[in-house]
Parts: C-alpha cells; structure tokens; sequence
C-alpha cells in the first residue's frame, strides 16, 4: 500500500470522526447561533429585538423570566422556562428582549440558538459549554413534536442532562404554541390504542413537567393592541393621531382576521413606511 493511499485513508477515516469543536471566541459576542454539519457556533453581530418596555400586555410573565434569568446570569438557581400560547404575543421576542434586559444590567449572559431540527445534536452542544466560565442561556423557538417525532428525547438531555447532569452554566428557554409540546390528538390517540394508556402518554406529556417555569400568552385585548401599537409610534416618532390610528389598526386587524402583537407590529411596519419613517 502506498503512502497515497494511506493519506486518502487517513483522511476519510477523519471525515467520519472529525477532531473535536473547537470553542468560538464568546467575548466577540452576545449572541450565537448553533449549526451541525458540521457542528460550529457562530456569533450574530446583532440580535434582533425589541425594548422590554414596549411589549404590552405580558408584564407577569414578563417580570418573572426576567427575574429567573437575572439569577440564573447571578450565578444562582434558576428554572428552565416554557413560554407557551397564542401566536404572535411576543414569546420569542420577551425571551430576546430579557437577555439584552440582563446585558443592560451589566451581567453577562450569552444566548445560543438552538433550531428544533438539531436537537440531536444536544448533547455536543452541552459537552462545548459545560464547564465554561461563562453562562449560557439556550434558546429553542417554536418548539413542538408531530407525530413519530422522536426528537422529544434529545430534548431530554438539556432539560434532565441524563447522568452529568444539566451544566450549571447552562439554562433552557423554549416557546410553543402547546403547552405539553404534542398536538392533542396525538396524545389522545396514544391513549386509546396503548396496552397501557396512561404509560404511553406519560413519557411525552411529562415533558412540559420538565420546564420548572410555564409562563403563558393569552390573545391580547384591542386595548392593548392599540397601545402597542402607539408605544412603537412613540418610540420611533411616528406622528399620527389617536382617532385615525385606532380607525387604521382596526381595520388592519379585521383583514388579517387576528389580533396580536405580530399583527400590530405588522400594520405599525405599513404606517412608518407610509410616513417615510426608517425603523
């Protein structure tokens, strides 16, 4: 055998078993964003969100993940988080939103992206930052299992950390619009067609029991539709009157058939451009 093709052995067999993830530089950033295939962090320049101050509607919910993060960047106990409910009422945004909150505060916290799609991949992930000095707030939005999802599992190992444990420097929030993660039906039918009913839906539905925070997001009143809405015109000097603001929103609102945070950021995005004014 020459030596070129032992080199294109060599070099295969470290295809199939590549050196282990070097860490980023975490002081570049505040943020990153976890990718496989290979497996890398990288660093976002600059996170997109809103001001704390400007989501409405949500201020229980609102003060008790920012406490739970202000501990958690304090080097004390803190939960996992489930934000779970309607659609559009700023579950990802809050998340974002209290971690710039805590960076505010002079606290340094890193947040990791995490997709549901490489949630197999946890495990490497957990092994890169376990053990750092610094602290890492995990962050997987819209989070759900469908039917024959097995992913559900390797979500275990951020939550529970199997037999190491869950990294102290590591804590985990995820949004859903479930708030066991699992279409109903889905659980239902587990039911019906088990030996064991209840033990079959145990292992899934327990799954939201893991999260020792359940923070939920109701539909929001027009009420606070409409002050969201005028907050953003606030904060961004886009001038119009109240009477011709709520005749708008309103109207928006019916054409999209809901009423939501997403909805009034969406008809605020229309009416700054109509203004000429760049956000």
């Amino acid at each position: 055998m020459n030596d070129a093709t032992l080199t294109r052995i060599a070099d295969a067999l470290e295809r199939m078993s590549p050196a282990p993830l070097a860490a980023p530089d975490f002081s570049a950033a505040d943020g990153f964003v976890w990718h496989v295939d290979p497996d890398r962090l990288e660093s976002v320049a600059r996170i997109n969100r809103v001001e704390i101050d400007l989501l409405i509607g949500v201020d229980r919910s609102r003060d008790t993940l920012l406490e739970n993060t202000l501990q958690f960047a304090r080097g004390l106990p803190a939960n996992n988080a489930l934000l779970w409910g309607a659609r559009g009422m700023g579950k990802s945004s809050l998340v974002k939103a209290v971690h710039a909150e805590v960076l505010k505060q002079g606290l340094p916290l890193k947040i990791v992206e995490l997709q549901r799609e490489d949630l197999p991949s946890v495990a490497r992930l957990l092994n890169l930052l376990r053990g750092r000095d610094e602290r890492f707030l995990l962050f997987c939005d819209d989070l759900s299992f469908s039917h024959d999802d097995q992913h559900y599992k390797s979500l275990k190992a951020v939550l529970d950390g199997g037999i190491e444990g869950r990294p102290d420097n590591v804590v985990f929030y995820a949004t859903s619009n479930r708030r066991h993660l699992m279409p109903r039906d889905m659980i239902e039918n587990e039911r019906s067609s088990a030996i064991n009913p209840s033990e079959a839906v145990e292992e899934k539905v327990s799954l939201s029991d893991r999260f020792g925070l359940w923070l939920g997001f109701h539909p929001c009143t027009q009420d606070d539709y409409l002050a969201m809405i005028r907050g953003y015109c606030d904060a961004h000097g886009v001038e119009i009157d109240d009477e011709t603001l709520r005749a708008e929103a309103i109207e928006w609102q019916a054409t999209r058939g809901a009423r939501s945070g997403r909805v009034a950021w969406q008809y605020f995005t229309d009416l700054a451009g109509r203004r000429g004014v760049a956000l």
